[in-house]
């Protein structure tokens, strides 16, 4: 009796016909090889974890475990019971070649995916045992892990459907490339992507961890992903912004990397100072401001050296405006410089500059460059506050005030002096 009608044979010879016995001999012959293949993958399941655990224990990498957690072994394991099955399937519908075809088939699609699946658990794997190097943690991994599942993912469905239409795999790729240029609309986001993570990789223009400002999307914060498709920013008030990859190359954005790694936070802050309030100090006014322990050094030595020059040059001294006298604003602007080089907060071994800018029609701004030694957000914050504290109290000391455009307070003030 052969296997494959050892049920057909019993039941015509009990007086069923034909074609009935075929179908519950077919029947049968499935269920019993579902059932057979069912407990191969378990005891293969069983069997590769032991020996894969015993294999673990052993080694001091965590790569096997990487590969446990992903899956990749249980994977593995439904390989053998899947070609037991497909081996068998002629034997159970030998009389049913049409059925066959249609399974066999369904079981040759059924193993790409497997594969696929497989090699996504592996990718996965690769990924995540990257990611404890120290040195990979800020790379764009995930973008090349991405690049070869497509590429593992377009080649395993090409390779299905060869198979469903019966066509030979290299020639389904060439009818394929025919709608190449289809392919490459529907992938445009995907290869703009790539090249793009490529570009940002090697040119080291953005890792993960970096604080980056990029205002065309909204994006103020950490970058937490980096992936084919989109940079996941974490932003400071803890929403999450998604920027496309071909973006970072394609529009400008503020990455605040050098500042976190340099020596100091860079200040660039301006005061605005009233023009009709400026003026030459008066000897009465210099003597008075002398009571200023930081500057009472400066403007002896400067007077002095003001006196001697207008004497030598026989100034006429009745008019501030002829030879050389100090003005408040100038005074003043030593006085910012003496107190930014003499602040705590302020990194000395960098720049340290008070300068005054062209005049606007809100005055002449007198700008604090410096460099905070504390970069943390909130203590580079405070900082500057306690500096410009300090400095817009101390404006009225040299008989200087600061621009404010009018508010209706102001006129309501004018009108009732008026009254």
């Amino acid at each position: 009796m052969n296997v494959e009608h050892f049920l057909y044979d019993y039941l015509v010879t009990s007086g069923m016909s034909e074609a009935i016995a075929k179908y519950l001999n077919a029947f049968s012959l499935l269920v019993a090889l579902l059932i057979f293949g069912f407990l191969i993958d378990l005891i293969i399941i069983k069997i590769i974890l032991v020996l894969f655990t015993k294999f673990t224990i052993k080694t001091k990498t965590n790569f096997d475990d990487l590969l446990v957690k992903n899956k990749v072994t249980s994977n593995i394991a439904h390989i053998i019971p899947l070609i037991v099955v497909l081996e068998f399937i002629p034997v159970i519908f030998v009389d049913f070649t049409y059925f066959q075809n249609m399974v066999e088939k369904g079981l040759q699609v059924s193993a790409i995916f497997l594969t696929l699946w497989i090699a996504r658990g592996l990718l996965n794997t690769i990924k995540d045992y990257f990611k404890t190097f120290p040195k990979l943690r800020d790379k764009p991994i995930d973008s090349y892990i991405q690049v070869f599942m497509i590429f593992v993912w377009v080649l395993g469905v090409l390779a299905a459907f060869a198979i469903i239409t019966g066509i030979e795999f290299i020639q389904f790729i060439t009818t394929i490339g025919a709608a190449s240029a289809v392919i490459i609309l529907v992938f445009k986001d995907t290869i703009l992507g790539f090249v793009a993570s490529i570009q940002v990789s090697i040119n080291d223009m953005v890792r993960i961890g970096d604080w980056i400002t990029f205002e065309k999307y909204g994006a103020d914060g950490d970058v937490t992903e980096i992936n084919l498709s989109t940079v996941k920013v974490q932003n400071f008030d803890k929403t999450i912004t998604t920027i496309p990859t071909y973006a970072l190359i394609s529009d400008s954005f503020k990455n605040w990397r050098g500042m976190e790694s340099s020596e100091g936070r860079r200040i660039k802050r301006s005061l605005n100072i009233k023009l009709d309030s400026i003026n030459y100090l008066s000897i009465d006014e210099v003597n008075n401001l002398k009571k200023i322990d930081l500057i009472a050094a400066y403007l002896e030595m400067r007077n002095s050296d003001i006196e001697a020059y207008n004497k030598d040059q026989k100034i006429n001294e009745e008019l501030l405006l002829n030879g050389r006298n100090l003005t408040n604003i100038g005074v003043f602007r030593k006085y910012m410089e003496t107190y930014i080089e003499n602040h705590s907060g302020i990194n000395k071994e960098m720049m340290i500059m008070v300068r005054q800018l062209a005049p606007t029609s809100q005055g002449i701004p007198i700008e604090i460059y410096a460099f905070s030694s504390d970069k943390r957000w909130k203590n580079y914050e405070y900082i500057m506050a306690d500096i410009f504290d300090h400095l817009i109290a101390a404006v009225p000391y040299f008989n200087l005030e600061i621009f404010e455009l009018p508010s209706n307070s102001s006129f309501t003030g004018s009108k009732r002096l008026r009254d």
